[in-house]
């Protein structure tokens, strides 16, 4: 059997935008390894409510690291220490017996902090609308190679496809930019062909709404990149910049 352990953990507390915040600090004991940092935090708020406090408001859904729906700072890490991960893959075993543990939200002017670990990401949406949808009827689906696509574009179209929207790269950028998230979404269409009659709209669309929503320019730190729990490459930057450069020659 896993040996118990006991983490502190210094949690972000905001009751609302309007209100500031400061860190408050948990001791949660008698705790599984094998537990993740969410079960960790039902934990903790099954002890707080228990207590007649308030519990610790953070976003959940798959738990599985497929829906970019969790995602907070742990120890200024976007989503924790382990790569490739998001916060619901980061487990109590990844920390040492009595660590401190510090819990923050996504630091960024466009996400805006709604309570305590939860943050506003529709500026996300918002970009995605802008792009619009492709006009290909595609009615049935098609046979697997009935559309010849080069095995190399297919699979950059795969991986910057595999963007699941957390808004990490924005966290760990010191611009907080947006440039990972928005490549990924421009690039995996672009590379397609079903995504041709709007590539020029689509491009300037969504990087003039990244630009209104106030996500800062691109570092070239590569901060984003080494968060991204579906470690999508910088490289797809490198190609909204050209789509982008093509699509104002085309005006």
């Amino acid at each position: 059997m896993s040996k118990k352990m006991t983490l502190h953990l210094r949690v972000w507390r905001q009751p609302n935008a309007r209100t500031p915040g400061a860190f408050v600090t948990y001791t949660v004991k008698d705790v599984s390894p094998d537990m993740s940092l969410l079960e960790l935090l039902d934990v903790l708020n099954e002890q707080l409510i228990k207590q007649g406090e308030l519990p610790v408001e953070f976003d959940s859904d798959c738990r599985e690291g497929i829906c970019g729906t969790c995602g907070f700072l742990v120890n200024g890490v976007a989503h924790g220490p382990k790569r490739g991960r998001t916060a619901c893959q980061q487990y109590v075993r990844d920390f040492k017996d009595g660590e401190t543990v510090t819990l923050e939200p996504f630091r960024a002017k466009a996400f805006p902090v709604i309570k305590d670990l939860v943050v506003d990401r529709s500026a996300f949406d918002r970009i995605i609308a802008a792009g619009g949808y492709i006009s290909v009827n595609t009615g049935s689906a098609p046979d697997a190679n009935s559309i010849p696509i080069p095995k190399d574009i297919a699979e950059q179209a795969f991986d910057a496809a595999a963007c699941i929207g957390c808004g990490a790269c924005v966290a760990a950028c010191p611009n907080a930019s947006a440039s990972l998230f928005v490549s990924a979404k421009i690039a995996h269409l672009a590379l397609l062909p079903q995504g041709q009659p709007e590539r020029i709209r689509r491009v300037l669309r969504m990087v003039e709404q990244m630009d209104r929503e106030g996500f800062g320019d691109c570092s070239n730190h590569g901060e984003c990149e080494a968060v991204c729990p579906k470690s999508i490459s910088i490289k797809t930057i490198a190609l909204m910049r050209r789509e982008y450069l093509r699509a104002l020659w085309s005006r």
